[in-house]
């Protein structure tokens, strides 16, 4: 069968809001270099990073000790070397199912037709035999450095496209992704092992609920911070106790430590015996999750739902012999790993709700109002028929 010229496509033309996301249905198809393969995209899952990029909410030079505003620092990911790997039109989304519908000449025939889930990391350093490795100085990422899956069709290197044999449908696979490796490479990072008890905010999100199911698969005990009225599903995903965010903080931001710190206490029985925080949140809650931690214990970060410039007494961080992290993304090894997770069954899709591409916008803000549990996907108009009716959820 001949390729289509041109595909559907919901493009992102510039930093803004979200009529900077524009849908065109004659969008020319990619087409494969040599180390490639076409992917026919079948579904794609949504991330914060998609709507910080487009905000250009990440502020990484921001000193909030200085004198200025915080948004004179604002910016998309200085992905490579410094520099900034956006440009614009770029179709954006990372988690991509689909099947390989062509390869370049350097890639086998026979990978055509395979269903895959993509590695969204763009690796461009090479380890001494060629292979991709992490170099936290030149890292990209698909819908960021390169055109993602919002679309019907995507182009990604060849090494990054996995095969998936598990019988899981396209649209829960798609929620195994950044999120997922994301989750995956913080506890790598902290060396979490068997018997750990293991505190994750933002639980009910992507990465809190990937964390969950990845600790259990470590052997390692998960304690869920998350909103009322999620803990039942949170509970079967893996997660020891629930520790409800709404008795601890008002309508207003406010957030009482002391109250945090006897619920931590008394879901995991023991005073200060946290050993390792995974924190998507920050913000206010950022010194009690340290006070959580056993002496030598471990906090690291991806993210920052409520604020990005917390206060901090050093006190507390080295009189405590803390260790403080920062992640992103994750290694080739990271994402092999959940990949046998998947195909062995110890890690299972945690879908939150399905929209068609098209009105990505609404899917968008359904994500960012967090009245779910897992993650969002969109799938592309041609298959929306699957689905039912276009304003069907699941």
């Amino acid at each position: 069968m001949p390729m289509p010229k041109t595909m559907s496509a919901m493009v992102l033309t510039g930093h803004g809001g979200p009529e900077k996301l524009v849908y065109y249905n004659d969008f020319p198809v990619p087409q494969p270099g040599a180390h490639d393969v076409l992917i026919e995209v079948s579904a794609c899952g949504l991330n914060n990073t998609d709507i910080k990029v487009r905000e250009a909410q990440y502020a990484v030079d921001f000193d909030p000790n200085s004198d200025l505003d915080e948004t004179s620092a604002a910016a998309s990911i200085a992905a490579t070397n410094g520099e900034t790997g956006l440009s614009f039109p770029r179709i954006q989304g990372a988690d991509i199912v689909g099947r390989i519908a062509a390869v370049g000449n350097k890639v086998s025939q026979n990978r055509v037709g395979e269903r895959v889930l993509v590695d969204f990391s763009i690796y461009h350093a090479k380890d001494t035999d060629g292979s991709p490795r992490m170099d936290l100085s030149n890292v990209d990422y698909i819908g960021h450095g390169a055109d993602g899956g919002f679309a019907d069709y995507v182009v990604v290197p060849a090494l990054n496209a996995h095969k998936i044999q598990r019988n899981i449908p396209d649209a829960e696979l798609a929620t195994f992704g950044c999120a997922t490796l994301t989750a995956e490479h913080m506890l790598s990072r902290v060396s979490a092992k068997s018997g750990d008890k293991i505190l994750i905010t933002g639980a009910g999100g992507g990465v809190g609920s990937a964390a969950i199911q990845l600790a259990r698969a470590r052997g390692a005990i998960p304690y869920a911070v998350t909103s009322r009225g999620k803990e039942e599903q949170i509970l079967s995903l893996g997660a020891e106790a629930c520790i409800c965010r709404q008795d601890f903080t008002d309508q207003s931001g406010g957030f009482d430590k002391d109250a945090f710190l006897v619920a931590v206490t008394e879901a995991t029985r023991s005073n200060r015996s946290v050993d390792v925080v995974i924190d998507q949140v920050g913000g206010s809650m950022f010194h009690g999750l340290l006070q959580a931690l056993r002496p030598d214990g471990h906090y690291i970060s991806a993210g920052t739902i409520s604020g990005y410039t917390p206060r901090i007494n050093l006190h507390t961080v080295y009189m405590a012999f803390l260790n403080i992290h920062g992640s992103s993304q994750g290694q080739p090894e990271d994402f092999a790993r959940i990949v046998d997770y998947i195909e062995a069954g110890k890690i299972g899709p945690t879908l939150g709700g399905i929209f068609p591409l098209s009105q990505l916008h609404h899917a968008q803000k359904t994500f960012q109002a967090k009245n779910y549990v897992g993650n969002i996907v969109v799938v592309p108009d041609a298959k929306w028929k699957e689905f039912g009716e276009p304003d069907a959820r699941r």
